[in-house]
């Protein structure tokens, strides 16, 4: 990975405050502070972001690290990853970023995690368990091709065991237990 100054930083800076915005409304909505009007502004800014994300890779391919640094590829994932209403552009992302961790320009624990997530938007199994579930039960894996091997298939991208990565996301997700009932949301983070 590099560690240059990005070529497009006046892009990573618009990917990093849509990621932002969209990761505080996500935190709100976990925590079941947001009122019905709320939750439909989130997911207008999904949208947007997803339609803003989709203009960079017909522009530039995957934004990586050398097009808008880590930080901003980081915001770009994101994005991307949160761009459930739009399972053809998450598998496409997918792609792109796949061959951009091919390049050496991507992380491909971002891959693992937004291949997941495209698989479980698409309606199939995930491979390598890093989305999860929050339910008013708590946290819950989302379905997993092949249980008994998951471990070796995170290895291979970078990704510590699932026992561990579930007990780390546990703990950040603790239950509000002010809240009646806690909302079905998918989660990404089991890294």
């Amino acid at each position: 990975m590099t560690t240059a100054e990005p070529r497009r930083p006046d892009l990573a800076r618009e990917l990093i405050a849509r990621a932002a915005q969209s990761a505080a409304h996500r935190t709100k909505r976990i925590r079941n502070q947001l009122n019905a009007v709320q939750l439909g502004q989130g997911r207008h800014t999904d949208h947007a972001n997803t339609k803003i994300l989709g203009r960079t890779l017909a522009d530039h391919d995957w934004p990586g690290h050398r097009l808008v640094g880590p930080r901003g590829a980081r915001a770009a994932w994101s994005i991307a990853l949160h761009s459930d209403d739009d399972p053809a552009f998450q598998r496409a992302a997918t792609t792109l970023l796949g061959r951009a961790v091919q390049a050496g320009d991507a992380l491909v624990q971002h891959w693992a995690h937004l291949h997941d997530r495209a698989l479980i938007t698409s309606g199939r199994d995930q491979e390598y368990g890093t989305q999860l579930r929050l339910s008013a039960d708590g946290i819950e894996l989302c379905p997993l091709s092949a249980p008994a091997s998951v471990d070796a298939r995170r290895a291979t991208v970078g990704l510590p065991p699932l026992a561990v990565a579930l007990k780390a996301v546990r703990r950040r997700y603790t239950p509000d237990s002010s809240a009646d009932e806690a909302p079905t949301v998918v989660l990404a983070g089991a890294a």
